[in-house]
């Protein structure tokens, strides 16, 4: 029972996308959105369903379909593991996606590809749940690429648009890089191991007495470089702000649930290995640290509605990796949670509003929506406050968690925690007072058609606004359920301690106090002095080398795409050029000989006979000398 559950879980997406995409057009929009979202729904039913099952017998699922490869003493099986992990996984993947293919029935009900959308959608959440439920690197891996590939086609879908194919395949080029780095890591386990299976792994590591360091070091690195390319950190996360060109569900489903957790959730499955390379997890827990910070200072001055929760989803990565480097996989893993449900809340709330100003995203055009959109207006705020760690809101817990473990184990990292903290309660207060507050800035067409969004847009935003309030209870200081139930995964948590001290309280107070104080900052400048952020050419400054992203994109066309395109242009128009020369040469050559050649086929019958008669005493000659 469990293989065919495991199965309806994995292809029902699958089929959804089967269907829509060879009969989607002729069923009609709404119908191919009712399969696409249904198709989600069910897995979320059966990821339910292992949940309580897991829940009550504490033991992970194991199914083997059937064996992969064999090499010698290598042996991969392609298999599911359905543990505590990988059901929350799950969980989140597949709710929030099917609330996302509901938003999605009426946010693209205009677009005449709708049926196409949906299918790529279904095909996108196939993958990501190939790549939780693979019992080892290598079926995981198909997800990994998968994710990527759909990344590629949904961030690209409005394919009539230059600049979103350029961002479409700038995603998929920066994940390839990181994605070799994966593969290396790959590589190097099975070498070492003879197999790449999670739980065969964990014991051949943990029980190991003469493993090499050297190469157990490399095997970590390599992953993490994978991890940086799909999680958007330092150097490959360009990738994601320019992800925006996609439509909004895109980005919600990107950024909050899926493809960008997908290296917190390949770090944490394979801890085992990296608490044992305790300097890759002090590059992980830097390189964390620094993306949150140049993240949000860039989301400090953005303009574009999503690209400020862009930046956002980078800078929040890069506190889970900052938490994943210090070896606290429970806290990133409890991050992930709550940032899915307030940021896939922002994105679906910047989509209402893009939705009701006919596509304009520039928060200078926008403000005084708060009385048109208060459904809109209320669950951002909600999700606004939970992101910028107000106290009882779910990101408060979690937010906070990662500082308290930062600053136990390194002062350093928790002051740049910190002081990243305090700007996204700033641009995110930015945000709202920009785009809600006040006089409205757009024009009077945007202003005659404003409204509140249909009831298939503003349910799923309620209904993440509420678990984006009562998501932290999962994990409560002194009393966590979420770091009893990953305590199979984790083992460490079952001796660690959960308490509360006069140090935590003081930390604590201090990351209420920056974040008020940051949303305080906001108030004063776009509240009270009115303050609308300059056109684009009126930037100068620091500002403009925040608002120009510090020139790393053109730092990288620099040093990289441009000396790239001058060495192919070489190769094409010298190397190629008298390669072509050459090839065409020999094939002058042989064409010249052929037609000499042909002059002897004459149809002559005694011509024949004469070259008969020389051949053959040509071969008796050479036969008598030869002797």
């Amino acid at each position: 029972m469990n293989t065919n559950l495991s199965l309806l879980l994995l292809l029902a997406p699958f089929l959804g996308f089967l269907i829509n995409i060879f009969f989607g057009k002729s069923l009609g929009k709404t119908v191919a959105g009712i399969i696409g979202t249904l198709t989600v729904a069910v897995s979320f039913a059966v990821s339910l369903y292992f949940f309580g099952q897991i829940t009550a017998s504490k033991e992970p699922i194991q199914i083997q379909l059937f064996d992969w490869i064999q090499i010698s003493n290598f042996k991969v099986d392609f298999g599911f593991l359905l543990d505590q992990l990988s059901i929350l996984w799950l969980l989140f993947v597949t709710g929030i996606g099917s609330l996302i293919h509901l938003y999605s029935i009426s946010y693209m009900h205009d677009d005449e590809k709708m049926h196409t959308f949906f299918a790529y959608l279904n095909l996108f959440v196939f993958f990501m749940i190939t790549l939780v439920i693979g019992s080892n690197l290598l079926v995981m891996f198909i997800g990994w690429e998968g994710v990527g590939l759909c990344s590629y086609l949904l961030i690209g879908f409005w394919y009539k648009n230059q600049e979103f194919n350029d961002a479409a395949k700038k995603a998929f080029i920066m994940n390839r890089i990181g994605d070799l780095g994966l593969l290396i890591g790959i590589f190097i386990l099975g070498m070492l191991f003879n197999t790449l299976d999670f739980s065969t792994l964990k014991i051949g590591i943990s029980g190991a007495t003469d493993l090499n360091m050297y190469w157990l070091s490399a095997a970590a690195f390599a992953l993490f470089i994978g991890a940086c390319g799909k999680s958007a950190q330092i150097p490959l996360y360009t990738w994601l702000p320019d992800a925006m060109a996609g439509p909004t569900p895109v980005s919600a489903l990107i950024h909050a649930a899926t493809m960008v957790t997908a290296g917190i959730f390949m770090i944490t499955r394979m801890n085992f290995l990296f608490d044992l390379t305790p300097d890759v997890q002090s590059i992980i827990a830097v390189v964390g640290a620094i993306t949150a910070l140049v993240a949000a200072t860039i989301g400090l001055v953005q303009n574009d509605i999503k690209k400020v929760l862009a930046y956002s989803t980078v800078s929040q990565l890069g506190l889970m990796f900052l938490a994943l480097g210090l070896g606290a996989y429970e806290v990133a893993v409890f991050h992930v949670i709550t940032h899915a449900f307030f940021k896939a809340c922002l994105f679906l709330g910047s989509g209402s509003v893009i939705h009701a100003l006919g596509g304009e995203q520039d928060m200078r055009n926008m403000g005084g929506l708060k009385k048109a959109m208060p459904i809109t207006f209320g669950t951002m705020l909600i999700a606004s406050l939970a992101i910028s760690g107000v106290p009882l809101f779910s990101g408060f817990f979690s937010k906070d968690e990662i500082l308290l473990v930062a600053f136990h184990s390194n002062i350093p990292l928790w002051l740049i925690g910190s002081i990243a903290s305090i700007m996204t309660a700033f641009y995110m207060f930015r945000l709202m007072f920009l785009t809600f507050f006040k006089e409205f800035r757009g024009t009077a067409e945007q202003k005659h058609h404003l409204h509140e969004s249909p009831s298939l847009i503003t349910l799923p935003l309620i209904v993440l606004a509420i678990l984006a309030t009562v998501g932290g209870l999962i994990s409560l200081p002194g009393n966590s359920w979420l770091n009893e139930y990953l305590t199979p995964i984790l083992p460490k948590l079952a001796t660690a301690a959960h308490h509360l001290g006069t140090t935590e309280y003081i930390l604590m107070a201090i990351a209420v106090v920056g974040g008020l104080i940051g949303i305080g900052l906001a108030y004063a400048k776009y509240i009270k002095q009115d303050s609308i952020p300059a056109e684009d050419a009126a930037i100068t400054g620091f500002s403009k080398v925040l608002y120009n992203k510090y020139y790393v994109d053109e730092f990288y066309d620099a040093i990289i795409v441009k000396p790239i395109n001058v060495l192919s242009g070489f190769f094409r128009d010298t190397i190629e050029t008298s390669l072509s020369s050459l090839v065409f040469g020999l094939g002058k050559v042989t064409n010249e000989i052929s037609f000499q050649g042909k002059k002897l086929q004459s149809g002559s019958i005694g011509l024949y006979l004469f070259a008969f008669v020389i051949g053959l005493c040509a071969i008796i000659s050479y036969l008598f000398l030869a002797q």
